[in-house]
Formats: C-alpha cells, sequence, structure tokens
C-alpha cells in the first residue's frame, strides 16, 4: 500500500510555519475505482488538484511541506474521524449528525461535487476503519509532529492549510460592484489563527492582485478547529483558492496561468514567514 503521505522537508528549519495539502492526493486505490458508479473524471471532482504542486516552494523558503497522497473522495483528512456517515458506512448505528455528514461529507464522502453519489450501496464499517487507520491516523500523527517540532524550535507553530475550490462556489457571496473573490481565508471566525497572521496572508494576496474574503463560505473545519489554538501559540488558517485561477476545471488540466500562480503562492508564504519578527530558533536565544 503507498505511503499515507509525503513530508517534503527544508534543508533548514528556518520558520514556525508548516504547509499543509490535505486534498490533493491522487492515488485512487484499484478496489475503490472498482467500487464507484463515478467515472473516472467525475470520481475526482473534488480533489484539490494540483494544490500539493502549486505550494511546492514552501521547502525552499524553509517551511516543511506535507501532502496527502490518497484522494478526499476515499478519505477526508479534514474531518474527524468520528464523523462517520450512516448513509456510507455499514453498521453506524448511532451517530452527532453534523451539516457535513447531513451532506454526504464525513470522513468517509458519501458524494463527490455537486451531490453526486459514489457508490452505488454502502461500504463496511471494517473497510472504513481500515482507511481511517491506514491514512487518517498517520496523516495526523505527522501533522501534529511537525506542528510540534515547530513550536519546541521557534515558540510557536503556524499552519497554512491550502486547498481549492470549483469557480462557482462563490457565486453566493459574489456582489455587484464588488471584485469577485478568488481566495477564502478560514480562521473559525478568529478562534483558529491570531489577528495578525490573518492579516498578514490577506494583505500577500491583495498585493498579488488577488480578491480576498474571509470565512464566507469556508470558515475551517476538523484541522483549523483541531491545530488552532491561538492562545498556546499554535495558528491555523485554511486557505482556499479559485480553481478556474490555475486549471481547466472541466478537463483537471493545469491551465496556463498555472505557474505564474505557483508564483503567487511562494510569495505569499514567504510573506508570512517574513511576518515573524523575532520569532528566532530557541536554541539560539
Amino acid at each position: 500500500m503507498p505511503a499515507a503521505f509525503r513530508i517534503d522537508r527544508p534543508r533548514d528549519l528556518l520558520t514556525p510555519v508548516v504547509v499543509a495539502s490535505p486534498h490533493s492526493g491522487r492515488h485512487y486505490p484499484a478496489a475503490f475505482l472498482a467500487a464507484t458508479v463515478l467515472d473516472a473524471r467525475s470520481v475526482r471532482s473534488s480533489e484539490d488538484a494540483f494544490m500539493d504542486m502549486l505550494v511546492a516552494g514552501a521547502p525552499g523558503l524553509g517551511a516543511p511541506l506535507i501532502a496527502a497522497e490518497y484522494p478526499r473522495a476515499w478519505l477526508d483528512l479534514n474531518r474527524s474521524p468520528e464523523e462517520l456517515d450512516p448513509g456510507v458506512v455499514e453498521g453506524v448505528m448511532r451517530v452527532v449528525q453534523t451539516p457535513r455528514i447531513s451532506s454526504g461529507l464525513g470522513v468517509i464522502p458519501r458524494v463527490v461535487a455537486n451531490g453526486r453519489a459514489i457508490y452505488r450501496g454502502k461500504i463496511s464499517r471494517a473497510e472504513a476503519e481500515a482507511r481511517i487507520a491506514q491514512v487518517w491516523h498517520p496523516y495526523h500523527a505527522a501533522l501534529d509532529g511537525l506542528m510540534s517540532e515547530a513550536q519546541r524550535a521557534f515558540g510557536e507553530a503556524v499552519l497554512l492549510d491550502f486547498h481549492s475550490m470549483p469557480h462557482e462556489a462563490l457565486d453566493g457571496v459574489a456582489r455587484p460592484g464588488r471584485p469577485r473573490p478568488q481566495v477564502v481565508l478560514g480562521d473559525r471566525f478568529g478562534a483558529s489563527a491570531a489577528t495578525e497572521v490573518v492579516d498578514v496572508l490577506e494583505d500577500a494576496f491583495l498585493s498579488e492582485g488577488l480578491s480576498v474574503i474571509r470565512n464566507a463560505p469556508f470558515a475551517g473545519a476538523f484541522v483549523t478547529q483541531q491545530y488552532g489554538r491561538p492562545s498556546r501559540g499554535r495558528h491555523a488558517v485554511q486557505i482556499e483558492i479559485d480553481r478556474a485561477l490555475y486549471m481547466n476545471e472541466r478537463l483537471l488540466r493545469p491551465s496556463g496561468n498555472f505557474d505564474a500562480m505557483k508564483r503567487i503562492i511562494t510569495n505569499v508564504i514567504d510573506r508570512v514567514i517574513a511576518a515573524r519578527p523575532g520569532r528566532v530558533p530557541l536554541a539560539a536565544e
């Protein structure tokens, strides 16, 4: 079985920033593809396609990068392992309903984009638990390890959790006379990151010519809730980027703007790294 994730480490750890791409995994197990009712393109519609490639400049700036290898349609790393959907997992008798489970987007998703069902029926509880054991727990153990390593070295940790969103996802928040949002920064309305962290992110995207909105329609999910503890020196921001900026959504291919968007994201990460003045490694203090 392929590894659950990969970590690209910098030559020298120079920053408390940790970069993550939990929804860009492209390893679709053969058994999963045989079980789904979707075609090869449709099953990838909820994938944050190529996001791991867009943030690949982070290690060169001194920040570690962790990227999932398995796709969101198979297992969602931005959900609690307790968010099991009885509509897709056999033997789930008692569950606390959440909006995510109700919409088919639990830790084992029932649907992909536009509510299209992934399976004809249900998968076994044993299969669901195996996916969680083999991929979810190792990924989060590694992510927590990177956050702890950063905090030990620098006294704080700043998680930039990169995602992408369909272009039409912001139809409901676009307003006449205002630029259509292209980036959504989710900090759970201030609960998962200090204001100055999000301010720097917003200013960095704005300086690159992109329009930014906060917490609407994406305020952050499990990752920001789990890892964002500003009072304890841990900050986490979910960053959603309009896929139309860098890819052809219909064909699932990078567009001619891909390299330019990669440079923009690298510049944004660099701005966040540079904005932690006085945060020197503790060993040097």
